[in-house]
């Protein structure tokens, strides 16, 4: 035990210069919790439309373009890192603290407050190593032309946006607003993705004449504008390369699938061992390790696509790489897509047109999704302290347990449920993912799910607040 301390340890002189925020003296009233929330939120989105100062330019191939959306990061902008720092830095300190190379006694006050700290630390660098390498790696212009003094004020500016975004997360967290803001910042942003791309007014111009990039938008202008309204019709459902109308059906049907599926759960029955007619219960939900699989499986593969990208920009002509992924430069989009090699096998197919012309790589996207997401699920439940042996402790500790059960068959009665939930509920999540690809919902299948469970949490959080606040409505 003595070895992990002194590892935690090392964090305490950095303690007094890191940016904190102070926990709550007083209990805050819903309403507050409410506004400080909407502020953060303003000042995010403030941040994702603030550009940088100094950029040369951000055209070309955005090679990080898959993990905008999951990330809440916005191109060219102050918010450039979104969230990537401080999901980073705690994925990270979840891993060593849950494979125990870090020791953390969760009931010492100390260890709590050295644990957030190494986080806060670990996501501080991480943000200055990110913006040195977005610099170097030359996504603004080459340094010769950005000249040493505006490097220098671009990295800055991305340093100085990272340790908002923890401040905000940690305002939240601290019990000033509701959930957490890494939450909300995703939440935000795909739903802006999608609401964008319903109702967006830019015109695009491919080959066709000048066509509206918002999926309804464009319905009321072809139903006006064309004579042959079944073709106008036809073409507002299907159009290629733009979001059409049946790309906006597929996600408001994804979302209610995922809503409905967000119900399903086994409620144990538990009960106080001290106090007498003390009952209460423990709810498994089957999306039980939450939108975590979907998490991870993104971090994989955007992982996996940054560096196939990189390689094959450099050495397209090796084997190897070639067998990792190829890559063109997409004529609508401006972004390079895989057209071979692994990367392409585990990219969803774009449409059900394109499941039809190559079956096998439908395939082996559905298999590879369903068992990453299954995989990923039951590996969190380890690290992250929420297995059937944690779960049984915790009971313990508070004293519960199972009426008609001994104390030691507690254990044996959680593992009944919850590895079946953790691997069944990533396998559904998965499905569900794929379900969103295949029918072209607006915003990919792992940004709706992400955002439909966030939302939902929300949605609970939001009752449960209001609840203990009886006889108060609203605002």
């Amino acid at each position: 035990m003595a070895g992990g301390f002194r590892v935690l340890h090392l964090v305490r002189p950095f303690l007094a210069f890191l940016p904190e925020v102070q926990s709550a003296d007083r209990k805050i009233p819903f309403r507050e919790k409410v506004i400080y929330t909407v502020i953060s939120l303003f000042i995010f989105l403030v941040c994702s439309q603030l550009p940088l100062y100094g950029i040369h330019s951000t055209t070309g191939a955005d090679p990080f373009y898959w993990m905008r959306v999951i990330l809440a990061s916005n191109r060219g902008t102050v918010m450039e890192l979104g969230i990537t720092p401080i999901v980073t830095s705690g994925m990270v300190m979840q891993l060593l603290v849950g494979s125990k190379i870090i020791e953390v006694d969760n009931s010492v006050r100390e260890d709590r407050a050295l644990l957030n700290g190494a986080q806060k630390l670990l996501g501080i660098l991480i943000a200055i190593g990110e913006a040195v390498a977005y610099v170097l790696s030359g996504m603004y212009g080459s340094v010769s032309q950005l000249g040493t003094g505006n490097a220098i004020l671009i990295i800055l500016q991305l340093f100085f946006a990272g340790i908002i975004v923890i401040c905000l997360d940690e305002l939240l967290q601290k019990g000033y607003g509701l959930g957490s803001g890494i939450s909300l910042f995703i939440a935000t942003n795909i739903c802006e993705n999608i609401i964008w791309k319903a109702f967006s007014p830019t015109t695009i111009n491919s080959g066709r004449g000048a066509e509206f990039e918002g999926a309804v938008i464009a319905l009321f202008h072809l139903l006006i504008t064309r004579t042959d309204k079944v073709r106008a019709l036809r073409e507002a459902f299907y159009r290629q390369n733009l979001p059409n109308v049946t790309n906006l059906l597929a996600t408001v049907l994804v979302f209610l699938i995922v809503i409905y599926f967000q119900g399903f759960r086994v409620v144990l029955p538990v009960r106080s061992k001290n106090a007498r007619g003390q009952q209460g219960s423990y709810p498994i939900k089957l999306f039980y390790t939450s939108n975590m699989p979907i998490i991870l499986h993104s971090a994989l593969i955007t992982n996996l696509y940054f560096i196939s990208q990189l390689l094959y920009r450099r050495y397209s002509g090796n084997f190897l790489v070639n067998l990792l992924g190829k890559w063109k430069e997409s004529e609508y989009s401006g972004h390079s897509v895989p057209v071979g090699g692994l990367a392409y096998y585990v990219t969803a197919p774009s449409s059900l047109a394109d499941v039809l012309a190559n079956p096998f790589h439908a395939l082996f996207y559905v298999v590879f999704m369903l068992s990453a997401c299954a995989l990923f699920s039951k590996t969190w439940i380890e690290v992250s302290g929420s297995s059937a042996k944690d779960v049984a402790k915790q009971l313990k500790e508070q004293q519960m347990v199972m009426p008609g059960h001994r104390e030691s068959n507690l254990q044996k009665e959680l593992n009944r449920y919850i590895p079946t939930a953790a691997a069944f509920g990533g396998v559904c999540i998965g499905a569900l993912t794929v379900l969103a690809d295949f029918m072209g919902a607006i915003g990919s299948g792992t940004g709706i799910l992400l955002a439909v469970t966030i939302i939902y949490q929300y949605f609970e959080t939001f009752e449960k607040e209001r609840a203990t606040e009886l006889g108060f409505f609203g605002f």
